[in-house]
């Protein structure tokens, strides 16, 4: 990114106190990332960022994005528009604007960043690409993505979260894109929406920004997203796909003739690859160029990562994020896996709502299919859910259950039974945090 503040003042309507032409090559929210050359963003959220304008103009900002009545130095160059974040937005669709890329947005309760990574993957082979970093998915970090794409961008891959209504419809409008893909309906956000129904609803909210000329991507195998009752160019993925294996940690796969390695396990993450597949498709890239992308592609942290600790345990690592069709699947494939030992450690799966207790309930027969030496249970849910049931089948030595905030006595505890060659998945919401946990069984004693 490379742009005047008055080129940015005449975008975003905003009034400049200072030199119109200042350079910014970069823009940031957070005064502890700043780099010289940055413009700051001053946004109100658990800090409000007018209190950091200082840092921020210590670190190297040249300017700073702020709302009217707040204080500046009289050295700084300023911004004054009367929401931050609206700006930072309309920013981020002017930048988009000047690059002109195609645009493919991507959402669904599973799925969506590994089908970002992959679909970035695959159009990379063919376009200069630029996907989401992390998980830059809501109101700030969709700009975010958009301010960070290189200005030679020729198509965009971006994913976009959701949890209440009327958040996708922001974000669609505000990437408009050429191809809109929905990875799959699951529990996720339940807890706001009470029904699958209104879930796939507000998923549809995908399409409020779709070009004209463009397609929504669904899959075949999702009734609530019959593509006869959805009101634009809709296409499916899905079918098709055929003799699938797997070995060791790759997945195999045939799809029109062309036999398809992915290095992760599960049917779902085949349906991952069908649906960027699609979007190659119908954006340009050969098969031929396809196949070799979604072999070595680049895989977000935390999602399905497969590690190793100093001591030789094997780590399989999905801490991001959780609801129960994520976490039924993820089990089905640790079950698949040969060890000397397995182990499970399982936290809470939040934003479930009245449906919590019994949708962590339903886990019981995933957990026992896979066939585990130890289940370690985090969080309330649960524990009052899973541990009386699987203390029946599986015996009292192998069932633990922690409440969330007490991670040091778990890694201990882990620690203490994991030998080499032994297998454990760590998997939960976020905002239980298993990636501490994770840190600790790879760091060096």
């Amino acid at each position: 990114m490379k742009l005047t503040l008055g080129a940015i003042r005449r975008a975003l309507g905003a009034e400049l106190v200072g030199d119109a032409d200042q350079v910014v090559t970069g823009v940031h929210f957070d005064s502890r990332q700043i780099k010289p050359g940055d413009l700051f963003v001053a946004l109100h959220g658990e800090h409000d960022g007018h209190d950091y304008l200082d840092d921020a103009a210590q670190a190297g900002a040249v300017a700073v994005l702020v709302e009217p009545r707040h204080q500046l130095n009289s050295a700084q160059n300023a911004l004054v528009v009367s929401d931050t974040l609206q700006a930072l937005q309309d920013l981020g669709r002017y930048w988009l604007d000047q690059v002109g890329p195609k645009v493919v947005a991507i959402t669904g309760s599973n799925g969506k960043t590994t089908t970002k990574d992959m679909t970035a993957a695959v159009l990379a082979s063919q376009y200069r690409t630029f996907k989401t970093p992390n998980n830059f998915n809501n109101e700030i970090g969709v700009p975010m993505t958009l301010l960070a794409m290189p200005a030679d961008c020729q198509m965009l891959v971006v994913e976009l979260g959701m949890d209440r209504p009327g958040q996708l419809t922001v974000l669609s409008k505000l990437v408009q894109p050429d191809v809109a893909v929905i990875t799959m309906i699951g529990e996720a956000h339940i807890e706001f929406f009470k029904t699958r129904a209104k879930i796939a609803q507000a998923k549809l909210e995908i399409t409020a920004g779709l070009k004209p000329g463009g397609v929504l991507l669904v899959p075949d195998d999702e009734p609530l997203l019959d593509p006869e009752k959805i009101q634009v160019p809709t296409q499916t993925f899905g079918k098709g796909a055929a003799d699938l294996s797997s070995q060791q940690r790759e997945t195999y796969f045939k799809y029109q003739g062309y036999t398809f390695a992915i290095p992760l396990l599960g049917r779902y993450n085949v349906m991952n690859a069908l649906a960027a597949i699609s979007v190659g498709q119908r954006l340009g890239v050969a098969m031929t160029q396809m196949v070799p992308a979604l072999a070595h592609f680049d895989l977000t942290q935390n999602r399905t990562q497969w590690l190793t600790t100093p001591d030789g345990v094997v780590v399989l690592s999905d801490v991001y994020n959780a609801n129960p069709t994520a976490d039924r699947e993820v089990l089905a494939v640790l079950g698949q896996q040969e060890a000397p030992r397995k182990f499970a450690v399982l936290g809470d799966m939040l934003e479930l709502g009245d449906q919590a207790l019994a949708l962590h309930a339903d886990l019981a027969s995933a957990v026992l299919q896979a066939d585990l030496d130890g289940v370690y249970l985090v969080g309330p849910l649960m524990a009052a859910a899973l541990a009386p049931v699987l203390t029946e089948r599986l015996g009292v030595g192998a069932v633990h259950a922690y409440p969330s905030n007490n991670q040091d006595q778990l890694v201990t505890d882990l620690k203490a039974v994991l030998r080499p060659e032994d297998l454990v998945l760590l998997k939960a919401s976020h905002g239980i945090h298993l990636e501490r946990v994770v840190t600790a069984l790879l760091a060096v004693d």
